[in-house]
């Protein structure tokens, strides 16, 4: 076979090893890494098609990978008006009221990334965003994903008029009187109003997708592990690849939902292993709980409000069993678990399916997965390592959307002690956890240089000055980057053909301008991309190279 790509001139960092090797160069055969040498000795490789670039001294990394995130809910989420970067009400309906002046009459208006702690000391509710909203049907996403406001007309044209029953931990808040504030929790309320608004073509959908996943490759993203497969996401993700146009390789986890039944389940077995040449269908997405910021994740003890106090699944006996049906059939789970008690009872389901805490307890191939984990008490830690269960964690959560000073909603709501744990990367690391770092985009800004920098600094991204959110927790930049290569194949359970700079891996690689190791963590998330590989082939590449 020939030399597709050589890459020379470079310094190459295998985090695995520890630091840099030895060696200057590499060369790439049918998507893999075939060589590793001198300068002279790689180049004498290539023929007249073969791709050379001279790296001038920058660095090669394994392929960075996000841990978690949802490509294609993703691009249409983050379609609209972005209120990520609005501090308070004021600057909310500043913003929403120059969307509305663009809009056409009747049009809706979508809007996305609203934190709640723009609300102050004031519920979260549409009347917060009167009068600029009166008359227009307008959607905005909170920044969780879970939790959305609806504006008076889009509950009238949707025929929301008061509370609604659902199979699983759902609301349509409303007021002593029974009318809707306009908050809607967790996807089964969200789809009430969401239905009654227009909904983009398929090929308007598509194109939001690719440019999503190029702009991921550009900031140097090699993969993703992504957390749903809903409507034709897998049909897209099979669009894309067969086109040649997937920019990363994806892992995907279709969700799984309370009261599935034996027929729910026999599907989704049966979507394992379903993809193509960059993409492969490859364990299940559960939820636990909600989130802490609206009040639906599930703790031992309530917030401050009296909420956060039930599971996600209303008989959580039903999603332990689950659990242990998908390990027999040898399906990998990811469970999304933000308080401490759905953290307390993932880890008993999986101890149970396993039937051990000896350390590699779980079934041959069968590598679990905990996702948010955003407090947790002392005495779970061990206990990742202990059932070889993976910690995904999003540091940059932590940094953007809590604040030191537990002044934030998310802090208030737990309190001081439970706000103390916010977040234990440190800790589970030095458990024995496998842990492993991702976006959870849209939910937080994909460039992973930026999430990196975020388990190292847990400062806010807009105002690195401030101080950080339990520093104790921090990552090293070596473990960092090992949180996002050598540990994403092991979740995945491709530490034998990924995440590594060494012979036989894949050549799915990321390069940066100078060492992401050196570079302060207050300045990674501005260190430059200059090149990024996925299985051999360049799919973003600067100027200067």
């Amino acid at each position: 076979m020939r030399t597709s790509l050589v890459l020379l001139s470079a310094r190459l960092l295998d985090p695995a090893a520890g630091g840099f090797l030895p060696q200057t160069a590499l060369a790439v055969v049918d998507g893999r890494i075939a060589a590793l040498g001198d300068d002279r000795t790689i180049r004498a490789l290539a023929d007249p098609a073969t791709t050379v670039i001279d790296l001038k001294g920058a660095v090669v990394t394994p392929g960075l990978v996000d841990g978690h995130l949802h490509p294609v809910t993703g691009a249409e989420l983050t379609h609209g008006l972005d209120l990520s970067g609005c501090a308070d009400l004021d600057a909310v309906r500043t913003s929403l009221a120059a969307e509305v002046r663009r809009l056409d009459r009747g049009a809706w208006l979508h809007a996305w990334g609203l934190d709640p702690n723009a609300f102050g000391d004031r519920p979260v509710e549409s009347a917060a965003l009167a009068p600029v909203l009166d008359g227009v049907p307008a959607l905005i996403q909170l920044f969780d994903a879970h939790s959305m406001l609806a504006s008076p007309r889009a509950l009238e044209l949707a025929g929301v008029d008061g509370p609604r029953t659902f199979d699983q931990a759902a609301e349509v808040v409303c007021d002593a009187g029974g009318r809707p504030t306009g908050l809607l929790l967790e996807d089964a309320a969200c789809e009430l109003v969401e239905r009654a608004a227009p909904q983009p073509t398929r090929t308007e959908r598509r194109e939001r997708l690719a440019a999503a996943l190029r702009a991921m490759a550009a900031a140097g993203l090699t993969g993703g592990h992504a957390m749903d497969a809903n409507g034709d996401s897998l049909d897209l993700y099979a669009e894309l690849d067969g086109a040649g146009e997937l920019p990363l390789r994806l892992r995907v986890a279709p969700w799984c939902q309370p009261g599935v039944d034996a027929d729910g389940l026999r599907a989704l077995v049966g979507q394992q292993h379903r993809g193509g040449r960059l993409w492969r269908v490859d364990g299940v997405k559960l939820f636990m709980d909600g989130t802490i910021d609206n009040g639906t994740a599930w703790l031992e003890r309530p917030d401050c409000h009296g909420e956060s106090t039930h599971a996600f699944w209303p008989d959580p006996a039903h999603y332990t069993h689950v659990i242990g049906e998908l390990h027999r059939a040898g399906v990998p789970t990811a469970t999304h678990a933000i308080g401490d008690a759905a953290v307390r009872h993932a880890l008993d389901s999986i101890e149970k399916a396993s039937g051990t805490r000896a350390p590699g307890g779980a079934a041959p191939g069968v590598r679990h997965r905990i996702e948010h984990i955003e407090t947790v008490p002392d005495e779970l830690l061990r206990r990742f390592a202990e059932l070889g269960v993976t910690a995904s964690m999003q540091p940059t959560h932590c940094c953007d959307f809590t604040r030191a000073d537990h002044t934030d909603n998310w802090s208030r709501r737990l309190g001081t002690e439970r706000a103390d744990r916010a977040w234990r990367c440190r800790d589970l690391w030095d458990a024995g956890a496998t842990v492993v770092l991702g976006s959870d985009w849209p939910i937080a800004p994909y460039p992973p240089l930026g999430v990196m920098a975020g388990a190292r600094h847990r400062r806010p991204t807009r105002d690195l000055d401030q101080p950080p959110h339990n520093p104790g927790q921090a990552l090293t930049a070596l473990e960092a980057l090992r949180a996002m290569t050598v540990n994403a194949a092991h979740a995945a359970g491709e530490e034998q053909s990924a995440g590594r700079l060494v012979v036989g891996h894949r050549a799915d690689l990321t390069v940066t301008a100078t060492d992401p190791l050196t570079t302060p963590a207050t300045e990674l998330a501005d260190l430059p991309v200059l090149l990024t590989v996925l299985d051999g082939r360049p799919t973003h590449r600067a100027d200067c190279l």
